[in-house]
């Protein structure tokens, strides 16, 4: 079968379930021999060695469509399967338009639209995927496999809660302005024995920054999306320039963690598991198979607060 995904999620499964995809997006870079397959799509935004601010500023500033899709190559490749998604609206090229492109070639390939909102979701999509591309067995191995990780990781993070409770957890994925991470990442707080209430319930969302700081989280992860984890450490100045970050429980403690958002939290592959795990290190490291210093996707940052350029409060 010949597949073609435009989403780095889809793509990461495909091969974990032995499929090669023929065509790719732009954004799909694990394993790494996805970067040698054709690309399909392409961003009029600029994110490489930009900050935050700038990256948002471009986005706000796009009129029509943040991505592009090649309708001549994509036809070109003869796809049997097309996958897209239809979770954000800034992340991919929007599913309509898959669809449309798709209906437009002669051959008429099938189109699957993952649209996961939940870590259960994500981790269903596996069997989607393996499905649509003929792989049922092996995506019933691979997801056998990932519910083993997971129930190891609930057993551990119960007995961590019950010796320690549930430390106040904030997950953000977005620095400037700060965006709080929404879809999956609650379910993953909860799961991993965090106090997971100041995740929204729904997509990612922008909070305000005396929000975060009202909320006095013990843990803050910092993981943005598309940004790996040195991008991430550089991110977290956004945050420190802010009034009052000396005064966050998570910076007094020593337990704020700049994690690598592109291949980790921000995309909803079966890697989220390796997510899960990772997360659950930073909240209760004394229960948990690795620390956070010894997983290379997590660094802990410890940021000074440099009066001269604090920020105000509420911005």
């Amino acid at each position: 079968m010949r597949v073609v995904t435009l989403l780095p999620s889809a793509t990461e499964t495909l091969f974990a379930l032995g499929v090669e995809p023929v065509g790719v997006s732009h954004s799909c870079d694990h394993p790494p021999a996805a970067r040698e397959l054709p690309t399909l799509t392409s961003t009029v935004v600029d994110h490489e060695g930009r900050e935050a601010a700038d990256i948002d500023a471009q986005m706000r500033g796009v009129e029509g469509a943040v991505y592009d899709l090649d309708v001549d190559r994509l036809a070109g490749l003869d796809p049997d399967l097309v996958i897209t998604q239809a979770t954000c609206d800034v992340c991919a090229v929007d599913a309509g338009a898959v669809h449309a492109a798709a209906a437009s070639i002669d051959a008429g390939p099938e189109t699957l639209t993952l649209d996961p909102h939940s870590f259960a979701d994500a981790l269903d999509d596996v069997t989607r995927i393996g499905a649509a591309v003929d792989r049922r067995d092996a995506a019933a191995t691979l997801r056998a496999r990932l519910s083993d990780r997971v129930d190891r990781v609930r057993k551990r993070a119960e007995a961590a809660v019950a010796a320690s409770g549930r430390p106040r957890t904030a997950v953000l994925d977005w620095t400037d302005p700060p965006i709080r991470a929404g879809h999956w990442v609650r379910d993953m707080v909860e799961l991993a024995g965090g106090d997971p209430e100041f995740q929204p319930c729904g997509p990612s969302e922008p909070v305000a920054w005396d929000d975060i700081r009202a909320f006095e989280p013990e843990v803050l992860v910092v993981t943005p999306c598309g940004f790996d984890r040195d991008r991430a450490v550089a991110a977290v100045d956004d945050l420190a320039a802010h009034a009052g970050w000396e005064s966050i429980p998570a910076v007094g403690n020593g337990r704020v963690y700049a994690v690598d958002g592109n291949a980790l939290f921000n995309r909803p592959s079966h890697r989220l598991v390796d997510s899960l795990e990772a997360l659950f290190a930073c909240l209760h490291p004394d229960h948990a198979a690795a620390t956070p210093s010894t997983i290379d996707r997590i660094a802990r940052v410890d940021r000074p607060v440099t009066t001269p350029s604090v920020r105000p409060d509420g911005d």
